[in-house]
């Protein structure tokens, strides 16, 4: 049957306005021949047919002054009406000046691309420099980056990630009301940026960029209550605050101590000697082993949760993943839910218990200097061997945790807890 060229048919193939247009059943009936040969649709859309039965469609076009071809694959996954819808996606491209060759193989590259992504520059830069860090420290910012930057932009290309971008994952911490985490953050990211811009894997470095839009911290010295009768009250208000038991009796560690909030998080079952706690120099921010004696309180605190966390390394982990610590937040939401943020942090128990007990025993000074850690100024003093004044600083951490648990709940009880998944 033959028509003319404003619209008839002939052996599948329409004519419109002298075009030749391929029909779906011309292109399903199209067999193979001894020698390749072509089925033209319009604007320089094709199907080229192969002697093995293959068919695949073409675009022909014309670019820079030079002829040029584009595959859409195969027919009969890429159908007819399928190859029209790339064929004019492509002849877009070539409006606006685009080579559509050349975009298809960058959207391909991308796709396929992962080592400019931000997680993984991000992993390749803990390895190569969490060699000098300690193990906690490691963890610390390895979980930092996994609960408040990868989920916004691991996926992301290092170049993909605006100063606008970055700006949005810190102030996502800021909201939170954990400024200075905000700021480790961003450096955090800087380092990273700057990583992958040394090995050509980004070229700008937003996380810098944005250092000045962050609020300012205020400083001075962490906000703690000193008086022991407002800090029993705020210890019971706790003891009240929906939690998980590990992190309320982590806290209770933490005051009984007096110790810093990163020695507890990183805290393992290997560092524990009968009634002593001896933290070794890699773990302390003065790098020297600290010996901490544990009042009996504490002791029954290690008791309790020894079936909870005893089969892993860490005494107080994260409830969530048992090899990692404890987040580095955790406490400190758990203060700040029972109404005391602003007044006092987990870092202000040491303030507690310095201020209080060298006011009831202002001649032992030194000693609970050495309790805190404190470097002394004396090099003398400061060569003291770990079991100077051990029986006095039993004495003081004892007396410190009957004061401070006068009328408390019981420790047992504490693992009754309701939970809370905030507080995790």
């Amino acid at each position: 049957m033959n028509r003319n060229a404003s619209g008839g048919i002939n052996g599948g193939i329409v004519f419109e306005l002298g075009v030749s247009v391929l029909t779906d059943v011309a292109v399903r009936k199209a067999a193979p021949k001894e020698s390749p040969y072509k089925l033209s649709d319009a604007q320089g859309l094709y199907l080229l047919v192969k002697p093995n039965g293959t068919k695949l469609w073409r675009l022909k076009y014309r670019f820079g002054g030079k002829e040029k071809a584009l595959s859409f694959g195969a027919y009969p996954e890429v159908s007819l009406i399928n190859a029209r819808r790339a064929r004019e996606s492509a002849r877009e491209e070539l409006r606006n000046g685009q080579d559509p060759s050349l975009t298809r193989q960058q959207k391909r590259a991308e796709a396929v691309r992962t080592d400019n992504q931000f997680r993984t520059v991000a992993l390749a830069w803990i390895a190569a420099h969490g060699k000098q860090w300690t193990p906690q420290h490691r963890s610390e910012v390895q979980s930092t980056l996994e609960r408040f930057v990868f989920p916004k932009i691991g996926s992301l290309a290092l170049d993909a990630i605006t100063p606008p971008i970055a700006l949005d994952v810190v102030h996502s911490i800021e909201k939170k009301q954990a400024g200075e985490t905000a700021r480790r953050v961003r450096q955090r990211m800087g380092a990273i940026f700057a990583y992958g811009i040394a090995c050509g894997l980004g070229t700008s470095n937003p996380a810098d960029q944005i250092k000045g839009a962050l609020a300012p911290l205020q400083k001075g010295r962490q906000p703690a209550i000193i008086q022991l009768e407002p800090l029993k009250r705020m210890m019971r208000r706790i003891e009240h605050t929906p939690s998980h038991p590990i992190t309320q009796l982590a806290l209770r560690f933490l005051a009984l101590t007096a110790v810093r909030s990163g020695e507890v998080r990183g805290m393992l079952w290997s560092e524990l000697d009968d009634e002593l706690w001896v933290i070794p120099a890699e773990r302390m921010k003065m790098r020297r082993e600290h010996v901490v004696p544990l009042s009996t309180q504490a002791r029954v605190i290690i008791q309790l949760i020894r079936p909870l966390t005893g089969r892993g390394p860490l005494v107080f982990p994260n409830v969530r993943w048992a090899h990692k610590p404890m987040s580095e937040n955790a406490m400190g939401y758990l203060i700040n839910r029972t109404g005391y943020a602003g007044q006092h942090v987990p870092h202000g128990f040491r303030a507690s218990f310095s201020s209080i007990m060298n006011e009831r025993r202002p001649e032992d000074r030194a000693i609970i200097d050495l309790m805190l850690a404190h470097v002394p100024k004396d090099a003398v003093e400061a060569a003291y061997n770990r079991a100077q004044h051990m029986e006095r600083r039993k004495q003081i951490s004892q007396e410190w945790a009957d004061l401070l648990l006068k009328d408390a709940m019981p420790s047992r009880d504490l693992l009754q807890t309701v939970r809370r998944s905030a507080s995790y």
